[in-house]
């Protein structure tokens, strides 16, 4: 069929249905529901067989869906209606939540239903959930509603029943820090994570703070600063302490857009001296006290683990730089493989866009950035001792997908998004992406990526070499599944003689031509896009981190791109880690 995604924003969900779609061999096309758009002008242009709405925050109008079924996905369960509904779940402390498809109609989230899931809400923040069992039940819902849709047979039913909740507002959200516990502020937390975030006063600034994560440790007055750790910041509540880890400043009218950064950093000038404390040791047992890092590792037998996790997947100049230098610590271990990631939300999306713009010099902040990624990276494709695997549990974007393609394996959790591009910001690219890509897809393979800007989702993604391995689970089992994977693999006889063999096929390829000669050529191209004041780079930067209004639905997603079926198709690369077992964790799979 041709399907057309109408859609608020191209945001993770939308970028999902559309390459799941395509896996599935429909022909997909996007209009961006912008200010002034007429979706009615779109769907004539388009003519296509049915109309989806993955994240659509304005109505469907009548001389839309008078005309032609409009499939609406809503984040919650039948008769759950109104803007604000994972928000209010969230942060009311539900631990089970669903999806449904409805066929628009003259009244919002009331139309009939053609398919519903349902889904787990575990303690993480509303983003986070969003990415992972939510958009699971998403599109379990969505694909059988769709088949339904292509039989022609199906009758969708009624609601019988529903109410439609406001929007949660600012003063619904407000924490009360003398008296609110520290669950309470968390689930507050998240319930606003990554939008709105939550107002809030502090150190004399109107804030919207951004995640949360309880501290058992720390304790003190209420709503008092106690300590910073890797950026964050600790604030005390009623009964403990969250940690705090984004800022985003109130907007002043006139000016532009605040930036969402590190809170430290957003504080800066303003915050009194308070100590570092770094996160205690983890004993892998998940029986240790209640406390936030970004960076951990354990191991278990020979098999080391390096997780990460930043917000939105952004890696600054530090956060690279803390993150290698964590990795050459893990490297000094007696493992025989180290997996580097593992966790449920985004892997990471490359450079720190947010923190470049706010730099008092953004093309020096985006040199020193794109070096420290590329140290990284070097890191990786030079590590010759042991085996890595990059453990990708959630999407991964631009010089994130090439600090995953640097590792000997990637294993991605099914339904992970990747975007192995850069040009949709102006850019070349660097991170050896000239080197890891090619070898993995082939030229030809790797140019299409580039070029065509578009959302890979997994199974496409190992049908073309970009992953070695699905895992077919919940995003919360993702960690022990891929920590029960690795086990077998540095127990496995012949992964002694595959380290000799990737040692040696390093030397072949320094050879033929040195890491550094790719580096040289794409730090050429990318220090002329960060340093010229006129290039692209710039403003595509500053309209992303900015949120600023698209003109207009961009060429490359408005333009109709045929599906692919993907199953049957083998992959380039061969078979892996030995042993073949089934990669669906055992128990239930998720939503």
């Amino acid at each position: 069929m041709h399907i057309l995604l109408a859609a608020s924003a191209f945001n993770s969900l939308t970028q999902r249905v559309h390459a799941e779609l395509r896996d599935r061999g429909h022909s997909v096309a996007v209009e961006l529901v912008l200010p002034g758009t007429r979706l009615a002008d779109a769907v004539d242009r388009y003519r296509p067989d049915l109309v989806v709405a993955p994240m659509l925050k304005t109505a469907i109008p009548r001389e839309v869906w008078s005309r032609h079924v409009c499939l609406v996905v809503h984040p919650g369960p039948v008769g759950d209606r109104g803007p604000s509904s994972l928000d209010r779940a969230i942060s009311e402390g539900a631990d089970t939540w669903g999806v449904t498809v409805l066929q628009a109609d003259a009244e919002l989230d009331a139309g009939p239903v053609w398919a519903t899931a349902d889904c787990t809400l575990p303690p993480v923040g509303k983003s986070d959930a969003y990415r992972g069992e939510v958009a699971d039940a998403a599109l379990t819902a969505l694909l059988r509603a769709v088949d339904r849709f292509a039989s022609g047979t199906h009758v969708p039913e009624p609601q019988s029943s529903g109410r439609a909740l406001p929007y949660l507002r600012q003063e619904e959200r407000r924490i009360d820090w003398a008296h609110d516990s520290t669950d309470r502020v968390v689930r507050t937390l998240r319930a606003a994570d990554s939008q709105p975030g939550v107002l809030d006063e502090l150190l004399g600034g109107r804030w919207y703070l951004h995640g949360g994560h309880p501290e058992d440790g720390l304790r003190g007055r209420p709503g008092e600063l106690l300590a910073t750790r890797a950026g964050a910041i600790c604030r005390a509540t009623a009964d403990g302490a969250v940690w705090i880890p984004e800022l985003r400043a109130g907007r002043v009218p006139g000016e532009p857009a605040p930036v969402k950064l590190p809170a430290t950093l957003a504080l800066a000038g303003r915050l009194p001296a308070l100590p570092e404390i770094p996160a205690p040791p983890d004993p892998g047992t998940g029986a240790g006290p209640r406390t936030w890092s970004d960076i951990r590792y354990r191991e278990d037998g020979e098999a080391g683990f390096l997780s990460f996790s930043f917000p939105s997947g952004a890696m600054s100049t530090e956060h690279c730089r803390r993150l290698l230098a964590a990795y050459r610590e893990a490297c000094s271990r007696p493992t025989s493989v180290l997996v580097l990631g593992g966790g449920r939300d985004f892997f990471s999306n490359g450079i720190h866009l947010g923190v470049i713009e706010a730099a008092d010099d953004p093309a020096e902040e985006s040199w020193a950035n794109i070096n420290a990624m590329d140290d990284l990276v070097e890191a990786v494709l030079t590590t010759t001792d042991r085996l890595v695997v990059a453990a990708v549990g959630g999407n991964a974007a631009a010089g994130g997908a090439m600090l995953a393609l640097a590792a000997d394996e990637v294993w991605l959790r099914s339904g992970t998004v990747l975007n192995p591009h850069y040009r949709l910001m102006g850019l070349h690219g660097s991170e050896y992406w000239t080197y890891t890509l090619p070898r993995r897809t082939g030229t030809g393979v790797a140019q299409r990526l580039m070029s065509e800007a578009l959302p890979v989702g997994s199974e496409a993604a190992r049908r073309l070499g970009l992953a070695d391995r699905t895992i077919d689970c919940a995003p919360q089992a993702f960690a022990d599944e891929t920590a029960r994977l690795a086990v077998r693999l540095a127990d496995w006889p012949g992964t002694r003689s595959r380290t000799v063999g990737k040692k040696a096929r390093r030397e072949v390829d320094e050879t033929l031509r040195p890491l550094a000669a790719y580096r040289e050529t794409e730090l050429a191209r990318m220090r002329e896009a960060f340093f010229d004041p006129q290039a692209p780079y710039h403003a595509l930067r500053r309209a992303f981190v900015r949120k600023e209004t698209l003109d207009g639905t961009p060429a490359h997603l408005a333009r109709p791109t045929q599906g692919r079926r993907t199953a049957a198709t083998p992959g380039r690369r061969p078979g892996i880690t030995a042993p073949a077992q089934s990669d669906r964790a055992a128990g239930p799979a998720g939503c």
